[in-house]
């Protein structure tokens, strides 16, 4: 049977990672209007609490814990920390990512290419490897993975990124397929351009910008907005009976 309010988020615990800005920002914000409680982190806390404090004044509840995803112990921390604050976490969004090179693969080093695959993928395994067994306990969870439209196509100058966002897809994929079992959901988003501070390079120069935007069936590029509310669904009741999938949103980019 459907749920009375198949969007709500009421009473749950949201830990999103990357969410100073963009579009872990809109994701957190978005939740907390749905009644989550949230836990805003990046890796510096004074980036945070901007957000957590416009959160607190609508009215939602949301706490601030740093985290460089990167560094496994601070992985720890943050769930550790929002165990403390508000129970264990029954939404996890990865949204923190990095992609330090811009150009061929042939250019790519072996440091940016460990830091991206390590940042990007080992860092969403570390984190989903944490909450799970918790969300098994309180009966299920979603985990939603921020990927990316360049995990779905070629790209000559971030193939690195690409190949890190591709394998976001086979991780939400395989971590569906173990632990669906204990109603345990994982997803991706694939978003298309988005303008937001970290994809800056690929929308502010306008020649670029307007040769993109002419393909694209909506011919514009997209909003943090317009992201956080797909991830929202993705882990609310509404979304129950989807897993390991991989929701597009760029567009119209990869049917045109």
């Amino acid at each position: 049977m459907t749920p009375a309010l198949p969007y709500s988020l009421d009473g749950k615990v949201a830990v999103i990672t990357g969410s100073s800005r963009g579009i872990g920002r809109a994701t957190a914000e978005t939740m907390a209007g749905l009644g989550a409680k949230v836990v805003i982190s990046s890796r510096t806390a004074d980036a945070c609490e901007p957000v957590a404090e416009a959160i607190r004044a609508e009215g939602g509840e949301a706490a601030v814990i740093a985290c460089n995803i990167s560094r496994k112990d601070e992985v720890e921390g943050l769930i550790a920390g929002t165990e403390k604050l508000y129970g264990a976490p029954d939404i996890l969004v990865c949204n923190a990512a990095v992609n330090p090179a811009y150009g061929p693969l042939a250019d790519l080093s072996d440091e940016a290419f460990d830091k991206i695959m390590g940042s990007n993928v080992k860092s969403n395994l570390w984190l989903c490897n944490r909450v799970i067994p918790a969300m098994k306990e309180k009966g299920g969870g979603a985990i939603v993975i921020i990927s990316s439209i360049a995990g779905m196509q070629g790209n000559a100058v971030i193939g690195g990124y690409g190949i890190s966002k591709a394998a976001d897809f086979a991780l939400a994929r395989n971590l569906a397929v173990e632990h669906g079992g204990d109603n345990v959901r994982v997803n991706c988003i694939a978003p298309g351009l988005v303008k937001t501070d970290f994809a800056r390079a690929l929308w502010e120069d306008e020649e670029m910008l307007k040769k993109r935007t002419r393909t694209t069936p909506l011919r514009r590029i997209g909003l943090p907005e317009e992201i956080g509310p797909v991830a929202a669904f993705l882990a609310s009741p509404a979304a129950s009976f989807i897993t390991g999938q991989v929701i597009v949103a760029d567009g119209g980019v990869t049917i045109a």
